[in-house]
């Protein structure tokens, strides 16, 4: 991959890996960090093993849950490393995403915490462009920070 076609963000989190890990395996853990507040997010399905799905839906206030996220986990090292992908969903079968694009992340045990380090790959520069255009860098960060507000209790 190219830097025209990769975003990356990362955060230092005061949590070991395994309980970024947990954050991440628990569905009501999830749910509660995934999706920038004020926004509600449900889990719809999450299995972290390779070719299991991943699904989540988000709303605001009381309106109508609309989707989110749908993928398929490509590969999950319990406390290391977890990649998924909206082109495909669970059970290998193809996608048509409104945003392609696959997910590398990592936690690295890190001064006593974890460095969390999210690479995402796009198709092309223009992907990447209208990710980091609909506000990539405050989405994602936002949602580590509230992993981070989660786990640092």
């Amino acid at each position: 991959m190219s830097a025209e076609t990769e975003l990356t963000i990362e955060r230092r989190i005061a949590a070991p890996p395994a309980a970024v890990w947990d954050a991440w395996a628990d569905p009501a853990k999830l749910a509660r960090w995934w999706i920038p507040a004020p926004l509600a997010c449900r889990v719809v399905r999450l299995d972290l093993h390779p070719g299991d799905g991943f699904e989540t839906h988000m709303r605001e206030g009381n309106g109508d849950w609309q989707p989110h996220v749908e993928g398929c986990f490509l590969e999950a090292v319990p406390h290391e490393r977890l990649v998924w992908t909206t082109v495909l969903k669970q059970g290998w079968q193809p996608l048509e995403p409104w945003l392609a694009l696959t997910a590398i992340l990592t936690f690295e045990a890190r001064d006593g915490g974890t460095l969390y380090t999210s690479r995402v790959l796009h198709r092309t520069p223009d992907d990447a462009a209208k990710h980091e255009a609909m506000g990539f860098h405050d989405g994602w960060g936002t949602v580590l920070n509230q992993l981070a507000a989660l786990l640092e209790r």
